[in-house]
């Protein structure tokens, strides 16, 4: 019988994605059997088949998670008084929660040997936390056709060179200060002085943003017309289409700690650029 590892991925859509790419790899590295445990939070209410085509089974088995999930298989938390602590302790043989995973994984912690010592495992993590390839990511995610349909229809106004700008904003302060919008000015209008016909593909969390930028580039930016709003469905699929069109792109450049901008380019195979302050 194969070890068993159910794993919660935690956070926004690109941590989850990158943290499920990592889990499915070990899973292939230990012959383990994987169950995914798709929570709803604040960072991201939507199920996963409100995103996604259902997933390859051979890699993994991903479910919403229940009511029950809820008191026994969330992660235990101040607000929920810790108590699927205990369960979770009677239920696996070892359990490793975010607040450990990323430490570990600055410690070269061996995962793949944990879980091959332990027959049952519990893991959360809100971040890759072991090397994967990116391909993981093309064989795991493919958004719903109506998504695709939409995805196909903006990309398809997109001039021979285009490039993906994330420019994130409203819940990010290190991003505000480390990736401010004048580096972005100066990097754009280097790279328009050298092709006039540049397109922009702008995605961001910020109405303030596209609006500075459109009134700078004109037509050139190329834009969503609705907001990113995690806390409904149709705001993580509009957060779902600027992913995949973000990387239908050239090259991306993109803020600093942010995944969603990562993602895109290893969606894309892509070469990304993190634009700081100089």
């Amino acid at each position: 019988m194969n070890n068993c590892i159910t794993f919660v991925p935690v956070g926004g859509l690109g941590n989850r994605m990158g943290a499920i790419a990592s889990a499915a790899t070990l899973a292939v590295a230990t012959k383990s059997d994987l169950q995914i445990v798709w929570f709803q939070d604040w960072a991201l209410h939507a199920p996963f088949h409100s995103l996604f085509q259902p997933v390859d089974e051979t890699l993994c088995k991903i479910r919403e998670a229940t009511p029950l999930d809820y008191i026994l298989l969330d992660r235990p938390r101040r607000f929920n008084l810790q108590l699927p602590r205990f369960y979770q302790k009677l239920r696996y043989s070892s359990c490793l929660y975010e607040s450990s995973v990323g430490i570990l994984r600055k410690e070269h912690f061996d995962f793949a040997t944990w879980i091959r010592n332990n027959k049952r495992v519990y893991l959360a993590s809100y971040s890759a936390f072991v090397h994967y390839d990116p391909r993981m990511i093309c064989r795991l995610f493919l958004p719903r056709e109506d998504l695709l349909k939409q995805i196909d229809q903006r990309a398809s106004r997109f001039p021979a060179l285009t490039i993906g700008v994330h420019i994130r904003r409203t819940d990010s302060v290190i991003s505000i200060q480390r990736s401010p919008i004048e580096a972005f000015y100066q990097k754009l209008d280097n790279d328009i002085n050298e092709n006039g016909e540049l397109g922009i593909y702008l995605a961001t969390d910020s109405e303030e943003v596209k609006l500075l930028m459109k009134r700078r580039y004109g037509a050139r930016i190329m834009t969503a017309d609705s907001d990113s709003d995690r806390s409904s469905i149709a705001g993580m699929q509009a957060g779902t289409i600027e992913l995949y069109t973000l990387a239908r792109t050239s090259r991306i450049y993109g803020s600093f700690g942010s995944t969603f901008s990562e993602m895109a380019a290893q969606i894309g195979q892509l070469p990304i650029e993190v634009i700081t302050r100089q």
